[in-house]
C-alpha cells in the first residue's frame, strides 16, 4: 500500500457511511417529510436518484418541479417568502452564480460536503455545491491528421484549421463558461482573437445541440466538435447501431493539459434561501454526493462525479484521467456576460 491509501480507505469508508447517517431519526423532524426539489435536469435516471433519498432519509419524498434553470429562479423570486422550493438544481454553475447573486440561496456550513467536493467545484460560503463534472473537450476522427498539433483550446483558432471546426451558438451557457474560462485565463483581447479565430474556422453557421455537432465530425462535415464529454460516451452507448459506429470513429482531445487544464462546468445544487425544510434539504445534497449517488451521475448521464473514488463508465474511463482546470466556477461564471459579448463582438454568432 501507498501512504495515501490509509487516507483513501478512510475517505472512502465516511462516503459509505454518508447515507447510514441521513436515516438518524435526529437529522430528519417528523415535520420534514418531503424535500421540494426545483432542477432543470431532465434526465429519466434521476429518478432513481430521488427514489435512494426516500429510501435512506427513513420516507422523506421528493417533490420535484422541472423547468428550464432562468425559468425556476424567476418563479422562486416571485414566491417569495411563500417559495415551497427547498433546493434548486441546476446543469451549469451560471445559473447557481446567478441565483446566489439573487440572493436566492442559502449559505450551508457541511463538513460533510467540504470534505467530499473540491474547493473549486463549489461556492467558498456554501451557497451552491457542484455534484457532476461536465468536461469540455474537442472531438475529433480518430484517423485524422490536423494540420498543426492540437493541445490547447487557443490553438484550433489557428488558419490552419478553416473549415473544421462544429459547435453550438455563442450564447449557450455551456460555450459563455468556456469563454469566461479563457477571459480569465488571456484577458478580454486573448479572448476575442481565439473567438474570432474560431468563428473564422466554422464550417458551418452554429446550429444544434452537441450530440449534432458530434455527428456532423463522423459524416465528414468538419473535423473538429466542441462538446460536453458525455454526449460522446452517450452516443457510444446508444442502442442505435448507426450512432454507436460513428461515435467509435471519434476521440476526445483534452485541451491545455500541459497549463491550466480541461475546462469543466458542473451541474450543482443549492438551498433555497426560504426554504421550509431546510434540514432535509441539506441532508438532500449531502445524500447526493455519496458513493451510491455518485455512481448513479456517473452511470446514469455519463458525467463525471464530483468525487474522484468514484469510478466512471467504460466508455469514459477508456479516455483515461486528464488534468482539469481548477478555476472555481464561480470566476468563469461571473464573466458570463462579458464572455458573451466578447464572442459576439467576434463574429461568433
Amino acid at each position: 500500500m501507498t501512504d495515501r491509501t490509509p487516507f483513501l480507505l478512510h475517505r472512502r469508508a465516511a462516503l459509505m457511511g454518508g447515507a447510514a447517517l441521513l436515516a438518524t431519526p435526529a437529522l430528519l423532524h417528523a415535520k420534514e417529510r418531503v424535500v421540494n426539489v426545483y432542477s432543470s435536469r431532465h434526465y429519466d435516471t434521476d429518478r432513481a436518484l430521488y427514489d435512494g433519498f426516500t429510501e435512506v432519509s427513513g420516507g422523506v419524498r421528493v417533490r420535484l418541479i422541472e423547468g428550464d434553470a432562468d425559468q425556476l429562479i424567476e418563479r422562486i423570486r416571485n414566491e417569495g417568502a411563500n417559495s415551497p422550493a427547498d433546493v434548486l438544481v441546476t446543469v451549469d454553475a451560471a445559473r447557481l452564480v446567478r441565483a446566489m447573486d439573487a440572493e436566492l440561496l442559502a449559505p450551508v456550513k457541511s463538513q460533510v460536503l467540504e470534505s467530499r467536493i473540491p474547493g473549486h467545484l463549489r461556492d467558498p460560503d456554501g451557497h451552491w455545491f457542484g455534484l457532476s463534472k461536465r468536461a469540455r473537450v474537442l472531438i475529433v476522427p480518430k484517423d485524422w491528421t490536423p494540420p498543426k498539433p492540437i493541445a490547447r483550446y487557443e490553438d484550433i483558432a489557428d488558419p490552419a484549421f478553416r473549415n473544421t471546426i462544429l459547435v453550438r451558438t455563442s450564447n449557450h451557457v455551456y460555450n459563455i463558461s468556456l469563454a469566461g474560462s479563457i477571459l480569465a485565463a488571456n484577458g478580454e483581447a486573448g479572448l476575442e482573437a481565439w473567438a474570432r479565430g474560431v468563428a473564422a474556422n466554422m464550417a458551418r453557421p452554429p446550429q444544434g445541440g452537441d450530440t449534432p455537432q458530434i455527428l456532423a465530425v463522423a459524416a465528414g462535415q468538419g473535423r473538429i466538435a466542441i462538446s460536453n464529454t458525455y454526449y460522446l460516451a452517450r452516443l457510444l452507448r446508444s442502442a442505435k447501431a448507426e450512432e454507436k459506429a460513428a461515435a467509435e470513429t471519434l476521440k476526445p482531445i483534452f485541451p491545455n493539459q500541459a497549463d491550466r487544464g480541461t475546462h469543466v462546468n458542473i451541474s450543482g445544487a443549492g438551498v433555497v434561501r426560504t426554504a421550509p425544510n431546510r434540514e432535509a434539504a441539506q441532508a438532500f445534497i449531502e445524500y447526493l454526493t455519496s458513493i451510491k449517488a455518485q455512481e448513479m451521475f456517473a452511470n446514469g448521464n455519463n458525467e463525471y462525479p464530483v468525487v474522484d473514488e468514484v469510478n466512471v463508465v467504460p466508455e469514459v474511463a477508456a479516455w483515461g484521467r486528464f488534468k482539469e482546470d481548477r478555476l472555481n466556477a464561480t470566476a468563469y461564471a461571473k464573466n458570463g456576460a462579458q464572455a458573451l459579448a466578447t464572442m459576439q463582438r467576434a463574429g461568433w454568432r
